[in-house]
């Protein structure tokens, strides 16, 4: 298709910087507790997948191994997650330690706090639109181990 004829803005562009900007917005509110939002999903997708492979819970969140072993990095350095090996001994699976339940408990108030007033902000009912339509535009694209990760879980 000639470039000049395919629909505009561009559609990964477009999410992109609404993501960046979100992210901005979701870290500020974080920082005081010295986390961002990348760690707090990350730590939040551990705990919906206890004692199972790593690869599950970068699945959950839409990532590479790669993106979620240097994700994981620096939650292990501050001590707020712990690896082992997983049941076949090729796999590795992570939990959340006590540092880490706390970390998480200081960030709840603050990611709750901004989750409200953006969504406040944008309508509960245009948001939960907005959530379907994501899934929609997923189902759009040709990738479909991006397909099976929308499981719709919140973050």
């Amino acid at each position: 298709m000639n470039q000049d004829l395919a629909p505009r803005p561009c559609v990964c562009t477009s999410i992109r910087k609404a993501a960046r900007i979100l992210a901005r917005t979701y870290d500020a509110a974080l920082a005081p507790g010295g986390m961002n939002v990348t760690q707090l999903a990350v730590m939040r997708a551990i705990l919906r997948h206890p004692d199972e492979p790593l690869t599950r819970v970068a699945e959950d969140l839409a990532m590479d191994r790669t993106s979620l072993y240097r994700a994981i990095g620096p939650l292990r350095k501050r001590r707020w997650v712990a690896l082992s090996d997983g049941k076949d001994n090729r796999s590795r699976t992570a939990s959340i330690t006590r540092s880490g339940e706390l970390a998480l408990s200081r960030a709840n108030p603050s990611w709750a706090e901004t989750q409200s007033s953006v969504v406040d902000r944008f309508g509960h009912a245009e948001w939960q639109a907005f959530v379907a339509e994501l899934h929609r535009l997923l189902e759009c694209t040709p990738n479909t181990s991006i397909n099976a990760t929308k499981s719709g879980r919140r973050t």
